[in-house]
């Protein structure tokens, strides 16, 4: 009989504390369940910034480019040189990598016998992620031999810039004058015997010809 009432006791406590432990863990559930989803993804989560069209883009080349040495349609390599900010922020750091594509390399004797060399911008990454740009292009021609032509590019719709770039393959010699009046800059580009040359380290403006929006 002993035995019988020791066996019923456990019986009941077990199905006791079974029960105690289901009300105690429902609402547990239901209060995870109810409780709001969290909004430190929407407050902390990647922001968008938008460069305008006509912002301006300062970069330099990674290798020499020129009329004769390279062909229309060729890529070349370039880094941000000078970083650019929106409201505060940082959007295109110093160092970003840069891609760019020759638009028009044509050697001294095949355009009315001078030398023509255009560039322009194709994308830009950062962190890690190429984004796609639209820019001018920055142009330079060359209409006699041993000269120094002065192409005034900026100032109306879609212009470029040749800033200041590096003259005589790496002499130190910056070329380009600023002009008044947001008319532009004039640069010349070195331009050896009879070619068009831009030096690696040359630094070229290109200005964007459509917005520009990256993941902050």
């Amino acid at each position: 009989m002993h035995r019988h009432l020791v066996i019923f006791a456990s019986l009941f406590l077990f199905l006791w504390a079974a029960i105690s432990i289901g009300c105690s863990s429902k609402p547990a559930e239901e209060s995870s369940d109810s409780a709001p989803p969290s909004k430190s993804a929407s407050l902390f989560g990647p922001k968008e910034v938008t460069l305008p069209a006509g912002t301006i883009l300062t970069v330099r080349l990674a290798s020499t480019v020129g009329s004769k040495t390279s062909n229309t349609g060729d890529h070349f390599n370039a880094t941000i040189a000078t970083p650019i900010e929106s409201n505060g922020k940082v959007v295109l750091p110093k160092g970003a990598e840069v891609l760019g594509k020759v638009v028009e390399a044509v050697p001294q004797g095949r355009f009315k016998g001078g030398a023509v060399l255009s560039l322009a911008l194709e994308s830009v990454t950062i962190s890690g992620d190429p984004h796609d740009i639209k820019t001018s292009s920055v142009s330079r021609y060359q209409k006699g031999k041993g000269k120094r032509t002065a192409a005034m590019i900026g100032g109306g719709a879609g212009g470029g810039a040749l800033i200041g770039g590096l003259a005589g393959g790496g002499k130190g010699a910056l070329i380009g004058a600023l002009l008044g009046g947001g008319a532009g800059t004039a640069g010349a580009a070195y331009t050896g015997e009879k070619e068009i040359v831009m030096p690696a380290e040359s630094t070229l403006s290109f200005k964007l010809t459509a917005p520009l929006t990256v993941k902050m």
